[in-house]
């Protein structure tokens, strides 16, 4: 066990954990960084962001997290490619467990994200960031003028595909079942779009064409008939949710029924001198900018809590 104490340690690497890193640095509080399971975040799986404030011709996900990376380290910031695989909340300092060192902390920030949810398919990986994509927000206007898809039949499924005829010209949600799960009201609204239409009963085998570096089409079976069919599309979209990196904390902090972690005062959890940012906690906006606000937040709350304890 280390013997020193930190004064905060964040879990996550993506915009709200590296945000965060930034301005405890510049506090002086020389933040731990675990960098997690999946480095960078969503954002180290994204080609080209357009909507960050400050750079108007955009900047590539994985170059715009490396920034971050740098800013955080200039100023003190210490980043780990390690991960917890336990924490003990149950009284101060904070234990975290990395399996063969636990590290004490007086305060903790949660910035492990929410991992999109994939189908498994043979290509999918692959052709994340050339058409296959989990956020209509972030790559809807890549699409303008093309006919996508988007996978699901749920709430989710249905934003995805509204939010996407303001840029294709046609959006065909694919969904495995007769029975949709989506709410009456969102169903009604994609099902009376004259730009949707719907494939039911329709399962996704594989997405074409690596060879390309860009979606071609997709392979699809008909769960009924069996019948196989290649559908020609330029993207598509996943609206199947996603899965919020919760598991270590159950139990210790309040979460929704989907385990998103619950906070009050915009980033408070229930234990004090923890906190939650980014998409661990925002269910509903999930951007890159309000994911660095949130990690903006915590570090501020950090900076008071401490020194309210006299560090």
């Amino acid at each position: 066990m280390s013997d020193s104490v930190r004064n905060t340690v964040i879990l996550g690497s993506g915009c709200a954990g590296l945000t965060a890193a930034i301005y405890t640095a510049r506090a002086n509080l020389k933040p731990l960084v675990l960098e997690g399971h999946e480095p960078g975040g969503q954002l180290s799986l994204t080609t080209l962001v357009e909507n960050f404030p400050g750079f108007p011709d955009g900047i590539h996900g994985p170059e715009l997290i490396e920034n971050m990376k740098k800013q955080a380290i200039r100023f003190g910031a210490e980043i780990e490619l390690k991960h917890a695989v336990s924490v003990d909340l149950t009284k101060p300092p904070f234990a975290v467990n990395l399996g063969k060192d636990v590290i004490l902390t007086r305060s903790l920030i949660i910035a492990s994200g929410a991992s999109a949810r994939w189908l498994g398919l043979p290509n999918e990986q692959a052709l994340i960031g050339y058409g296959v994509t989990s956020c209509a927000t972030c790559d809807g206007f890549f699409f303008s003028g093309k006919e996508v898809t988007v996978i699901g039949g749920g709430d989710s499924a249905m934003e995805e595909a509204l939010f996407l005829t303001r840029f294709a010209t046609k959006v065909t949600i694919i969904h495995r079942s007769e029975l949709f799960r989506a709410s009456k009201i969102m169903f009604d609204r994609a099902r009376s779009h004259e730009r949707i239409s719907f494939l039911p009963n329709t399962v996704v085998e594989d997405v074409l064409d690596i060879s390309k570096k860009e979606v071609t089409a997709l392979k699809l079976r008909n769960v009924v008939s069996g019948e196989p069919n290649v559908f020609p599309t330029s993207a598509m979209f996943l609206g199947i949710g996603h899965i919020p990196n919760t598991k270590i904390f159950n139990g210790a902090l309040e979460t929704d029924r989907d385990g998103y972690l619950l906070t009050r005062d915009y980033v408070h959890t229930k234990v004090p001198g923890v906190y939650a940012c980014g998409d661990v906690q925002d269910r509903r906006y999930r951007q890159a900018i309000t994911a660095a606000g949130t990690g903006c937040m915590a570090a501020l709350e950090v900076e008071k809590f401490l020194e309210a304890q006299g560090h």
